[in-house]
């Protein structure tokens, strides 16, 4: 996600040309694997046709500094396979997987231009905590051993400009926790939980070192936000805004600022909300592109 430059200067300059990708996900009946350019100004594009493996319940991230990778999912089965996108926001065909097969995971971005997959599910009951850790290269490695509860349908972003987070998801009902994950890709236990246990929500990170968890599922959809500061810290609730919906995407754009996208309200929807670079949501923006839930998101260039 962020250009290599001096640790004494910010990673994510305001008005960075950085655009991001919406990708696959999955419509009524069916699995696609067709993707939506998000321009630096924050414009979702039309339709383009899938490259990859059709799946859903799958997740992205940065890596390289300017490129990503969407990973692992589920399309009647559980899948492993990657598939790289370039500085162009073109998607590569699949790579084979590496780690354990599973869906519902999170992903983000750390060390300025490396990436993490983590925890997930291999079916109904079998919630994982272990995660897969991207080179800046491109290259998921093999499965390090959990930290964390175990669990799924939980989402993940960068903060602090080198640094992630995973937070909230499902394991015996909702969860609110969080696991921080370091500079080298660490992954630290479980930090008591701010705001309201949920799930199937998406994260992307804001303001150029920032990150914010929004939407999801209590006991019906809901559209309530979470900041996280530059240190890691979640905030309590903030009231939504835009149609309250379940497994929605996010990424970055811009350099400091973020899009929520997609998802589903009993119905799936297209419409996107953008994220100032003070963390603020608004309004629905009228979709563009296929609508589906259970898509997943990064940011390139």
């Amino acid at each position: 996600m962020f250009p290599i430059i001096p640790a004494s200067s910010a990673a994510v300059l305001p008005g960075k040309n950085e655009e991001g990708i919406f990708g696959f996900g999955n419509p009524p009946a069916t699995y696609v694997a067709t993707t939506n350019l998000v321009s630096d100004a924050g414009v979702v594009g039309s339709d383009v046709a899938g490259v990859g493996t059709n799946r859903a319940a799958l997740a992205a991230c940065e890596y390289g500094g300017d490129k990503g990778i969407f990973g692992y999912g589920y399309n009647g089965g559980f899948v492993s396979m990657s598939n790289l996108v370039s500085n162009a926001g073109v998607v590569a065909t699949d790579v084979a997987g590496v780690g354990t097969a599973r869906f519902y995971i999170g992903a983000c971005g750390y060390g300025e231009d490396k990436g993490i997959f983590g925890f997930g599910s291999t079916n109904g009951g079998g919630e994982q905590s272990v995660t897969n850790l991207v080179t800046n290269v491109g290259v998921i490695g093999t499965d390090v051993a959990g930290v964390g509860t175990a669990r799924y349908i939980l989402a993940a972003c960068e903060y602090g400009e080198d640094k992630g987070i995973f937070g909230y998801g499902s394991v015996g009902g909702n969860q609110s926790m969080t696991n921080l994950v370091s500079n080298a890709g660490v992954v630290a236990t479980d930090t008591t939980g701010v705001g309201t246990a949920r799930r199937y929500l998406a994260a992307c990170a804001y303001g150029g070192d920032k990150g914010i968890f929004a939407y999801g599922n209590v006991s019906g959809s809901v559209s309530m936000s979470n900041l996280v500061s530059n240190a890691g810290v979640v905030s309590s609730d903030v009231t939504g805004v835009g149609t309250a919906r379940t497994s929605p995407a996010a990424c970055e754009y811009s350099g400091n600022k973020g899009i929520f996208g997609f998802g589903t309200t009993g119905s799936v929807t297209g419409v996107t909300n953008l994220v100032s670079n003070t963390g603020v949501v608004a309004t629905d923006v009228a979709a563009v592109g296929t609508a589906r839930e259970g898509a997943a998101a990064c940011s390139f260039n």
